[in-house]
Formats: structure tokens, C-alpha cells, sequence
């Protein structure tokens, strides 16, 4: 999708579409995004250095001693199947945060092999792929991560946004970064993201 020049703002009649007023037709207009996909860390409970790498994935941490730290944990700790997941993929979000999306991916996919049905995983391995381009592989990804339940569903409904956007599906993408407000009124990235829409009627 080509960004569009010029000063985008939020209209408001789409409240009235969606409530099912009668209105003519919503046009979604929106420069294309140019933030990056938001990450999941995962919580480690019980001690030892998976819990000290969910605490810096949690903290924003990712540097390279950081990770080593998850390595470590990876390496020599008996982990559950569950905190096992949890620490690859914390390890991948600090990948992911240096945009190093092929590694991460890898992680998230030796997740996947330890515990399946933990959503965080597929919410993450969705940002990978956007941030590869490969939209409609992470638009499944997020939609079965979120269908699993997450702890943190706004980042989830974000990503799903920008791959939407990176589909040219702009009304769902609006949509999605509208429902990431909803559930995480504090935070910023996706309100910024909103700002560059402008809905209009098409009479």
C-alpha cells in the first residue's frame, strides 16, 4: 500500500456504522505504518536464569548478555515444558527486538515444539513475519495465537493490524489498532498509529 501525503485525522462516523445506524459507505484512508510490531515476553516463575531472562525480556532487554542468559538457561537448567517454551521465546523477542528475524523465528519454532498451545508464541512468531514481509503467514499466526489467549491481547490485535495494513486490508487493520486502544488505553504506539487515518463518508 503507497503511503498518502497530507494530514490524516479520525472522523466519526463510523460509530453510527457499526452500531448499525444507517449511513452511507465508510472509506479508510492511512499512511502505511512505519513502527514496528509490538513483542510478548513470557513469565518465568521459580528461580534461576529462565526467570532472570523472563525478567529482561519483561524489562525490554535486548542486548547480547542478556540473551546469553536465556542460552544459558536453555542449556544447563531443567526447565517444564511450559517455561521451556517461555525462555525461547523470551530469547526471541530480544532477537526480534534487534531485528533479527530469521534467529527469532527459530526460537519461536522450538517454542512451538515444547508447548503448542502457549499463545505468546504465535503472537511473536507473527512479528517475525511482518517484519519479514510475509504478512498473511503472520496474519495466522496472530489469529491463532489470540484465539489460544494471550496475556497481553492488545499487542496481539497491533500486530494483526499491521499485517492487515501490509495486505491493504485498511479497514480491518483500523479496526484492530482500535480494539489495541480498548484493552491498553496507556498505550501509545497504536493511538500514534490511528492518527494517520482519516475516515470520510462516501455519499
Amino acid at each position: 500500500m503507497k503511503p498518502l501525503s497530507g494530514k490524516f485525522r479520525i472522523g466519526k462516523p463510523l460509530i453510527g456504522a457499526l452500531a448499525g445506524a444507517a449511513a452511507p459507505l465508510i472509506v479508510f484512508l492511512a499512511t502505511l505504518s512505519i513502527a514496528g510490531p509490538g513483542r510478548a515476553a513470557v513469565t518465568v516463575i521459580g528461580g534461576g536464569l529462565a526467570q532472570t531472562c523472563s525478567k529482561s525480556a519483561l524489562a525490554g532487554a535486548s542486548d547480547a548478555a542478556a540473551e546469553a542468559v536465556c542460552t544459558t538457561a536453555l542449556e544447563t537448567e531443567f526447565l517444564s515444558p511450559r517455561d521451556l517454551a517461555g525462555t525461547y521465546v523470551n530469547r526471541g523477542v530480544m532477537k526480534l527486538r534487534r531485528k533479527l528475524f530469521a534467529p527469532a523465528l527459530a526460537d519461536f519454532d522450538l517454542a512451538v515444539r515444547a508447548k503448542p498451545e502457549l499463545g505468546e508464541i504465535y503472537v511473536n512468531r507473527g512479528a517475525a513475519l511482518i517484519g519479514q514481509r510475509r504478512y498473511a503467514d503472520g496474519l495466522a499466526d496472530l489469529d491463532h495465537g489470540l484465539s489460544l489467549g494471550v496475556e497481553e491481547p492488545a499487542k496481539a490485535y497491533y500486530n494483526r493490524a499491521l499485517a492487515h495494513e501490509g495486505l491493504d486490508d485498511v479497514k480491518a487493520a483500523y479496526l484492530d489498532y482500535l480494539k489495541a486502544v480498548e484493552l491498553a488505553p496507556d498505550w501509545d504506539a497504536p493511538k500514534r498509529e490511528l492518527t494517520r487515518f482519516h475516515v470520510a463518508r462516501k455519499e
